[in-house]
């Protein structure tokens, strides 16, 4: 019953999926981020099916591009993107650690954000549109790639704040047992991965794990650990490098 709630809530957090109202409190909370990667299996699935549909059709590259690039922004309802949002807000600001907190904290959206944010998504789409298809599979595994490591940060590293979400999240984590799913669903859409290009493969896993350390990094310096908009500033600069990795390098070989 345990799996049934955590997935629930995985998917109500981190989704705009429609799912069944439960109650928030420590025991269903206890394996949610176990959960989370999964959010990423519905995300990569629905990139799969988006491609069959475009390729039935006949679409070009850009109406198929622009499709990759919105699909998690509609599954995930943008969470993660809110976050990225506020940390180049945060960061472009230039100011001390303390104000950098206080504007993470702010609900408005600054100039860098937007431009930012418009930044991103040009670079995404620019991305998607030269993909070969021959590396579909490994887009489509990257929203759960960059979820594991995420849900790994969130039960393993320093909580920036004693509130907030997160710090909810660590708070009432089984983390042994959040860390043994994480690296299990790791370790299989890796093999997916590696089953279709281990070169290129291996390259972004190693790009993915180094953003997620220097994140990490910055997160200690400039905030005092990590909070949710940092972790999903990693979640949307992790896809976005794992991306341009799969397309880069993919084109060398």
């Amino acid at each position: 019953m345990i799996v049934i709630r955590s997935l629930i809530m995985a998917f109500s957090c981190f989704s705009a999926i429609p799912m069944p109202t439960i109650e928030w409190d420590e025991y269903n909370m206890r394996y949610l981020m176990a959960a989370f990667p999964l959010v990423g299996v519905a995300i990569g699935a629905s990139v799969l099916i988006w491609q069959l549909v475009c390729s039935t059709l006949g679409f070009g590259p850009v109406l198929t591009g622009a499709g990759y690039t919105l699909i998690p922004i509609l599954i995930s309802g943008g969470i993660h993107l809110d976050g990225f949002a506020d940390v180049v807000d945060a960061q472009s600001s230039h100011a001390e650690p303390a104000r950098k907190r206080e504007i993470l904290k702010d609900p408005h959206i600054g100039a860098f954000a937007a431009m930012g944010t418009c930044c991103y998504l040009i670079a995404y789409f620019a991305l998607t549109c030269e993909l070969e298809e021959r590396h579909l599979l490994l887009l489509a595994c990257m929203p759960v790639i960059s979820r594991c490591l995420s849900a790994f940060a969130t039960v393993t590293f320093r909580s920036a704040s004693k509130s907030g979400m997160l710090a909810a999240e660590q708070s009432t984590a089984s983390a042994k047992v959040v860390r043994a799913v994480v690296a299990a669903l790791f370790c299989l859409a890796s093999g997916i991965m590696l089953s279709r290009d281990v070169f290129v493969t291996t390259v972004t896993l190693i790009v993915a794990v180094v953003t997620l350390l220097l994140v990490r990094r910055l997160a200690e310096r400039e905030y005092g650990g990590m909070s949710g908009d940092l972790a999903g500033f990693f979640l949307q600069v992790a896809e976005l490098a794992m991306l341009a990795c799969v397309v880069i390098v993919g084109r060398m070989v």
